[in-house]
């Protein structure tokens, strides 16, 4: 007795494998760092920007019949050059668009990644301006560290007390106003911990954080610490310090930013020369679709005196 049952009909009546209508996409984290450039227009022309700088007049005790003493301001200026040209390509030969399922999906989203690769590239260029101050030194300005290791657990994590020196650091340098910080992923684990364990009890500021946990969707934290809003970030840079006043960089380091933030108080400042565009051209001899997307820009540490840079380790 026939009939179509399973073994009959499993040879050639039963797909094995289903393909979607849809493509899978990569899981990416939410930007920030081009809003904390402070960026420049006027720059019609040229690739260099010259901004000229002066610094303050002493007051002197005079005493009666005494010739005045006359005293010039400091002077200086500080350049920024357009010195980056990067860009994004990707092509599409003729065989793989006629015969690609997924072709027209695949070159809609051509634009979309070659912008996300900019913007990536944007993040991290901005991000390690960090880097650009004096490596292995403390960076004083007005007696206060600019530049220093994490205290916590044996000089390798950020503790409370990193808060309130770089905020000691921002008061004494004047740079008053909107504050952020940038930390690694890493150091909101450690006060995550800390929150579980009993931070809290003596920090008021983290009361009913023990049940949400810091992070809000992996961008910034939900409460205000010492007056820094605090963000997470998987871009910030790699620091090429070894000591800073006789302590040693842990292992693995990441430089966290913190900083002042706020037109003239903002720490850099970057001008575009072109911005991002797309081109597209055929290719007749290699029978393809190209696609570009390039742009030039600079970026630069501008006020030094309104960014701190704590070094932890980045890894759990």
């Amino acid at each position: 007795m026939a009939g179509m049952d399973y073994t009959a009909v499993n040879a050639n009546l039963v797909r094995s494998e289903i393909w979607t209508n849809e493509l899978k996409d990569v899981l990416q984290e939410r930007l920030m760092a081009d809003g904390m450039v402070r960026w420049l227009q006027n720059f019609p022309d040229g690739n260099q920007l010259t901004i000229p700088s002066i610094g303050e007049l002493p007051m002197r005790e005079v005493s009666e019949g005494t010739p005045v003493a006359y005293d010039a301001l400091d002077t200086g200026e500080f350049n920024l050059s357009i010195d980056r040209y990067v860009e994004s390509a990707t092509y599409i030969t003729d065989k793989a668009k006629q015969d690609a399922f997924y072709a027209q999906q695949l070159i809609g989203m051509f634009p979309m990644k070659m912008r996300r690769a900019l913007d990536e590239n944007m993040e991290s260029s901005v991000l390690s301006l960090a880097n650009t101050q004096t490596t292995n030194d403390l960076n004083s300005i007005n007696g206060a560290s600019h530049r220093f290791v994490a205290s916590g657990v044996t000089n390798t994590v950020l503790a409370l007390d990193d808060f309130a020196k770089a905020k000691y650091a921002l008061d004494k340098a004047a740079a008053f106003g909107a504050r952020v910080c940038i930390i690694d992923p890493s150091q909101e684990y450690v006060f995550n911990n800390l929150v579980g364990a009993q931070a809290f009890i003596n920090n008021p500021a983290f009361e009913g954080v023990v049940q949400t946990g810091f992070s809000d969707s992996g961008m910034r934290f939900i409460r205000n610490f010492f007056g820094f809003d605090v963000y997470v970030s998987n871009f910030l840079a790699t620091p090429a310090d070894t000591t800073i006043n006789s302590i040693s960089v842990p292992a693995s380091p990441v430089s966290n930013i913190f900083m002042t933030t706020g037109g003239d108080l903002t720490p850099f400042v970057g001008a575009y020369r072109q911005m991002p565009r797309v081109e597209y051209e055929r290719n007749k001899d290699l029978r393809r679709d190209e696609y570009v997307m390039n742009a030039r820009f600079g970026l630069k540490l501008f006020r030094p005196e309104c960014l701190v840079t704590v070094i932890s380790k980045s890894t759990i």
